[in-house]
């Protein structure tokens, strides 16, 4: 057979014999004779499935996964207009993102009409008045938990921030999360302004920050850069106005536009499981319009749009380019970061649903079958690793997506970190149930607690830990990883004493002599027995003595005896190298 047979990244070993048209068994004999234990239903990466066609004299290529529909918009359309920019906001931890938003969203001269936010959707629009004039330009920010889902939607291909924020505190720095800011917004291709916080602190200095970000690669346009900086403080409010007039002026310049008469194009920026509601998805609409009764798909899942609210529970028939809205009417909840799809159909909704389940099996790769001594010989390395089985709720996916990710990370040679039950929503009684049986704790990360998971976790003692920020959750959960991790012992040679006699040698007792030839010999220290650089054992020494007087030390040449309570098989001439042992907690 010449002709290449297209095989998927990931394919299962059944369907890997079917494409190739020959018997299942023939296909798990030669991976059994690759060191690959695998069933039918299991999966094997494209490496192995290669490796095992070459075998069989087969050819295979690799079938092209399909390319996501993205938001690009045709300048030379006749119904392309102006668009508002889409803003993200990222830095280091306690430098001001929360407070920066908090303080733009009573800027907006539209909250007092509409009494604010009132419920957190992952994404809110604000108006803004250009300076000296009576325009009002909208804002759209991305309210995302963090850097782990801003790269997420990098990942997913999609572009959807057209202006990145980085704030850094005047009197703290650039910090790691900082430099890590920078690489997620270089990544995503975003514009960048930068916000230098905190600017009424004691303390504070504007130009260090300056400087450290110029040995990061970020030249303030002031000194001849590209990037602008505005000095702010998020308490006072100095700085705001300056900050948003220059995110219009940047907008204007980038001239960006999207043609609203086209099927919705967009990104899930927050999802949850509502009481009432069902699934529920913010969708951030990049190009085109969605309305109520739209077919649209969002990954792996698909379904009618029902309702649309905007932050502020309006409800809405329309959502046009820029906007975030809440939508009701997917059959299941969709994960953070995935592309949204308008269609004409539901079948054709349903289609695209259906072809991205098929190679959803490609993001569990790390669980399919491959041909690979290093894996190997991690896995054996790592037969004596302790799991730390977590059992975590949190509001919303993204809150969620960004602690497995942030907790994954803490991970190690020693301590693993299971999830054994996650979920959005109210802590429940299965989650207690979950949590019985393995730590016994219950992380919730703004989730309510249900009275009946209350009483079972008081039954079962089963302890509920709340949190409100994700950092303070993490330092936690690095506390249990510390307890968990194992004792190192820790050896510290101390001295050296060359044997010169042998006094006495019993089952329960023995007694040398000799010559302390560097450092020092101590009492209930361990000595080690070489003979010609072989180690023949190791004894403690329960007594020192210098010559009738039995002493705590010996120093370097100095003639003392040694006494062991073992038989010790000792000659002239052997070396005791002296040590003692101390233990601590192997570090994260």
């Amino acid at each position: 057979m010449s002709d290449e047979i297209k095989i998927p990244e990931v394919i299962t070993v059944g369907e890997f014999a079917n494409r190739l048209n020959v018997p299942v068994a023939k296909v798990i004999t030669e991976l059994m004779k690759n060191g690959v234990m695998a069933t039918i239903n299991e999966s094997i990466d494209f490496e192995t499935a290669e490796i095992i066609a070459e075998f069989l004299e087969l050819k295979i290529s690799k079938e092209e996964e399909p390319k996501k529909i993205q938001a690009k918009v045709k300048k030379e359309s006749k119904h392309i207009e102006e668009r508002s920019p889409i803003v993200a906001v990222l830095g280091h931890v306690d430098h001001g993102k929360t407070s920066l938003l908090d303080k733009i969203r009573e800027t907006d001269v539209a909250s007092g009409e509409s009494g604010g936010i009132t419920q957190h959707i992952g994404a809110y629009q604000v108006e803004v008045k250009k300076d000296g004039s009576k325009d009002k330009k909208k804002i759209t920010f991305l309210d995302t938990p963090g850097h782990e889902a801003f790269e997420k939607m990098r990942e997913h291909g999609a572009r959807v921030t057209d202006i990145a924020i980085l704030i850094v505190a005047a009197d703290d720095g650039v910090k790691p999360q900082t430099k890590e800011a920078i690489k997620h917004i270089k990544n995503a291709k975003s514009q960048m302004v930068v916000a230098v916080n905190k600017i009424d602190k004691p303390g504070a200095d504007p130009t260090r920050v300056r400087q450290e970000l110029m040995a990061e690669g970020v030249s303030p346009h002031e000194w001849g850069g590209d990037t602008e900086f505005i000095d702010i403080s998020a308490k006072s409010g100095e700085g705001i106005d300056k900050l948003l007039e220059t995110i219009i002026a940047i907008a204007e310049v980038n001239e960006l536009v999207a043609d609203p008469t086209v099927s919705a194009q967009g990104v899930v920026v927050e999802s949850r499981m509502e009481p009432g509601k069902g699934p529920v998805a913010t969708i951030l609409i990049q190009n085109g319009s969605l309305r109520v009764g739209d077919y649209i798909q969002a990954g792996e899942t698909y379904g009618k749009v029902k309702l649309m609210e905007d932050e502020h529970k309006n409800k809405l028939d329309e959502a046009l380019p820029s906007r975030a809205v809440r939508v009701t009417g997917l059959r299941s909840v969709p994960e953070i970061a995935e592309l949204v799809q308008g269609f004409d159909s539901e079948k054709e909704a349903k289609q695209e649903s259906e072809k991205s389940k098929k190679y959803s099996v490609v993001k569990r790769a790390g669980q399919v079958k491959k041909i690979n001594a290093d894996s190997m010989a991690e896995d054996i390395k790592l037969v004596d690793r302790q799991d730390l089985n977590l059992v975590v709720k949190a509001d919303v996916v993204g809150s969620l997506d960004a602690i497995k990710e942030s907790l994954n990370k803490l991970s190690n040679d020693y301590v693993a970190v299971k999830f054994v039950s996650e979920g959005v929503g109210d802590i429940n009684e299965n989650d207690i149930s979950m949590a019985d049986v393995s730590q016994k704790v219950v992380i919730g990360f703004k989730s309510k607690v249900s009275p009946q998971a209350e009483q079972a976790s008081k039954a079962k003692g089963v302890k509920i830990i709340k949190y409100d920020v994700i950092y303070e959750l993490i330092s936690d959960v690095k506390k249990l990883i510390a307890e968990m991790m194992p004792v190192e012992r820790i050896e510290t040679v101390i001295g050296h004493l060359k044997i010169l006699g042998i006094f006495k040698v019993s089952p329960k007792k023995t007694v040398v002599g000799g010559k302390i030839e560097e450092g020092k010999v101590e009492k209930n220290a361990w000595a080690r027995l070489k003979r010609k650089g072989e180690i023949l054992g190791e004894y403690q020494a329960v007594a020192i003595q210098k010559g009738v007087s039995e002493v705590e030390s010996g120093l370097s040449g100095e003639e003392c005896g040694v006494s062991f309570a073992e038989k010790v098989k000792a000659e002239a001439g052997d070396v005791l190298e002296f040590f003692t042992i101390s233990e601590k907690k192997k570090e994260l």
